[in-house]
């Protein structure tokens, strides 16, 4: 990924909590010099210093059995806003675009069994909707195996982790504010997420 060096988004910790908000990504691999890619919600936790990436693919998703053992992106992107020149104190400016984005590089392998897979399950469901787990519990087991039998569990151990805030850190002070105020009036959730993050990084 591009990212000049005004843009790097550099606190560890941060760009982490940022995949852990913006969890539903899109993993890409490729076939045959063609990139493929998947929608998936994420698992992102940190274990002995490495970044961990787990999710399930559908088993009749052909990317499933492209992807295992091999060197996978996972891209992470959520809020975006739409930069008018009217925030600039020059009338000699273009529209541009701010947002976030972390790519994520690594082996995806298998987690073999139904241990495995029951596991991520059932992390999954406390991860994004806890309320769910009684009624997961209280399922039958032929049910749940035959869900388990009906997906592919995956973990990527980060390899090489790419992190971009392209946040307008190269306009003068006053023109990042006039877009923080411009934008945090916005109805557009995206965009008023847009003006917290440029707020957070002018915070000493």
């Amino acid at each position: 990924m591009y990212i000049p060096s005004f843009n790097k988004f550099e606190d560890q910790q941060q760009v982490i909590a940022f995949m852990q908000r913006y969890s539903f990504a899109t993993i890409v691999s490729v076939k045959d010099n063609t990139p493929i890619a998947t929608h998936l919600p994420f698992l992102i936790k940190v274990e002995d210093d490495q970044i961990i990436l787990r999710a399930h693919f559908a088993k009749a998703n052909p990317q499933a059995k492209d992807s295992i053992g091999q060197q996978v992106l996972v891209i992470f992107t959520e809020p975006h806003a739409y930069i008018s020149p009217k925030n600039y104190e020059k009338v000699e400016n273009v529209p541009t675009w701010n947002y976030l984005a972390v790519h994520a590089y690594g082996k995806c392998e298998i987690l073999e069994g139904e241990e495995n897979k029951a596991a991520l399950l059932e992390e999954t469901i406390k991860n994004y909707d806890l309320d769910y787990l009684k009624q997961w519990d209280g399922l039958s087991e032929d049910y749940k195996r035959k869900m388990m039998n009906g997906i592919v569990a995956f973990e990527i151990v980060v390899e090489d982790l790419q992190a971009k805030a392209k946040l307008s850190q190269n306009r003068a002070e006053t023109e990042q504010q006039h877009i923080i105020e411009t934008l945090s009036k916005s109805a557009d959730t995206t965009e008023s997420e847009i003006a917290t993050y440029m707020a957070q990084l002018k915070k000493p």
